[in-house]
Order: C-alpha cells, then structure tokens, then sequence
C-alpha cells in the first residue's frame, strides 16, 4: 500500500480496509518521509506524511492514526513538543508513540521515554528492527484497548446488577412493611 499525502489520504479514507493500520510519520527529511513510507506501505500500512512538528500536530487533531513516528529534531516543534501535546490531549493520551532520532545522547532517550514515549530508537537502524517495534506497540495498543472496552462492559454489568440490587431492597423493603401492617 503507498504512502500518501494528507489529500491523497482523506479521499482513502472510507475505502481502506478496517485491518489496515495508519501511521503518521513525521519528520523533518523528505528523503527519510518517502523511505519510511515506501517500506511501510510494503508491510501493509497506510502511511501519511508530516515534514514538521506542526504539521503533525493539526492531522492528530484532525483524524485517528494507529501509531506516530516521530523525529525527535526538527526545527520550529520538536518530535519531544509534539509528543508532549499528543499525551496532554485526551483524545490522543493513549496514541502510541515511537520516537527516532540520529542522535546518541542516552539522556535523550530518557527524556523521551519519559515524556510518555512508547518506544525510542537511533538512527542508522535496521528496518526490520522498526517493523518489529512497531507491530510490538501496535499490539500493546490492542491488548490496552481490548482491556478498556472489557472494562467499560465490566462497568455496565456492575451498574445493572446495582440497579437490580436497589429493585430488590425496595421490593424487600415493601413486603417488610406490608408483613408488618399485617402483624398489627
């Protein structure tokens, strides 16, 4: 599947399968943008491109992407800035996050990591390694969103049964009071 721009992904929007994943990669390079894209729509995903830091942050707000890979610099926003906004959002709080960078400064990876990154890696890499932690991430996302909705069902149960409950004490209350109107 290949790599499209924002135009190009909002007409494809209502006609790509549900099992398709959409990436949002993000970085300053075009070159880096079109290599990551063209590998990934190999694997499968649909990818759109983002050559800024505020480019990225309108298309999250705009619509739902399953995973963001993100340059750390680039210049104006930063990879760390757009994170940072991705988690301080409540739609996006959740939205997986994998930060690269060409930088070896191990405090980068830190500050990433705990700024709310999902996984952080260094440029060069093997791509087979960035499809691997992307799938692993993509999985987590599943098991967290599965995990959720398990929870939200939970809670609907729960509130049913308190309901029920309340029905109960209030037919047991009423039959209590018509014994004891009958005891008198």
């Amino acid at each position: 599947m290949p790599a499209m721009d924002e135009a190009s992904a909002q007409e494809g929007i209502g006609s790509r399968r549900r099992a398709t994943r959409t990436i949002l990669a993000v970085d300053d390079s075009r070159t880096n943008l079109h290599v990551l894209a063209h590998r990934l729509g190999q694997l499968g995903y649909l990818v759109v491109l983002a050559d800024g830091g505020s480019q990225a942050l309108e298309l999250v707000s705009a619509r739902g992407f399953d995973l963001v890979l993100v340059d750390r610099v680039m210049p104006e926003v930063s990879g760390l800035h757009v994170l940072q906004e991705i988690r301080g959002t409540r739609d996006t709080t959740d939205l997986p996050v994998i930060m690269v960078t060409s930088q070896t400064d191990p405090r980068g990876a830190i500050e990433a990591l705990q700024a709310g990154a999902d996984d952080y890696l260094e440029r060069p890499y093997e791509f087979e390694e960035l499809a691997a932690r992307i799938e692993r991430v993509l999985a987590r996302a599943d098991r967290m969103e599965e995990l959720k909705r398990s929870n939200l069902a939970l809670d609907a149960r729960i509130a049913a049964r308190a309901i029920e409950l309340g029905e109960a004490r209030s037919d047991l209350a009423a039959t209590r009071a018509e014994l004891d109107r009958f005891r008198r």
